[in-house]
């Protein structure tokens, strides 16, 4: 068991991050005609989403609930978000770094917390893809959109789970934790952007039918 604690600044840092992203994301949705606040709301699911999720399946008590410093940074996260949307509405890879990155610290810290608990390994995977892709859901559900997740695209939760993977197995080898979660982050922004950049999918589920008539 990994007696490693989710530092403060960890947790505060991704929840800042994950309000830029939601807020970005949501500003795109004109179509929608989502007000300022809505915006703001957005925002904060993205940040806070995952790690709600996470202490929920963990059975502790949320940290985004009882620390008054996730509301006040993710908000802050979500009002720049606002403020350079129409600069990162012009050009498609910051939004996609800054996913890769966001959902790559979600899923350390939901793996390394795991851990920390005495979560055996494939349960901190688990627990790591939840809260790597569980803003982004709370996001879909908000914006009434397909889960992003279930859908044939550039394997948005295998690239989470990709790094959450290679954190377990170097904890379980002794590598200090710390170093495993910035391991975790860059192997997750990595398969996210290669899938990116090589539309690496998984096939649709419709070939197979098509295959076996054929």
């Amino acid at each position: 068991m990994s007696p490693f604690a989710v530092p403060l600044w960890a947790e505060l840092l991704a929840a800042g991050l994950g309000g830029v992203q939601g807020a970005v994301l949501a500003a795109e949705h004109r179509h929608q005609r989502i007000d300022l606040l809505g915006v703001l709301v957005i925002g904060l699911l993205v940040a806070l989403g995952g790690s709600l999720l996470r202490d929920v399946v963990l059975n502790q008590p949320p940290v985004v609930i009882w620390e008054n410093w996730y509301l006040l940074v993710a908000a802050a996260g979500a009002l720049v978000g606002m403020v350079v949307q129409p600069l990162l509405s012009r050009v498609v890879w910051p939004l996609v770094v800054l996913d890769a990155i966001v959902m790559g610290m979600f899923g350390a810290i939901g793996a390394s917390k795991a851990l920390s608990l005495g979560v055996g390994p494939v349960g901190a995977v688990v627990v790591g893809v939840i809260g790597a892709i569980g803003g982004g859901i709370l996001r879909d559900v908000a914006l009434n959109l397909p889960f992003s997740f279930l859908q044939v695209s550039t394997l948005y939760a295998v690239a989470a789970g990709a790094g959450i993977v290679v954190l377990v197995v170097l904890d379980a080898l002794a590598v200090p934790i710390l170093i495993d979660g910035f391991v975790c982050i860059a192997v997750t922004t990595a398969v996210r952007i290669s899938a990116v950049v090589f539309d690496w999918t998984f096939p649709e589920q419709i070939s197979f039918r098509r295959a076996r008539r054929a």
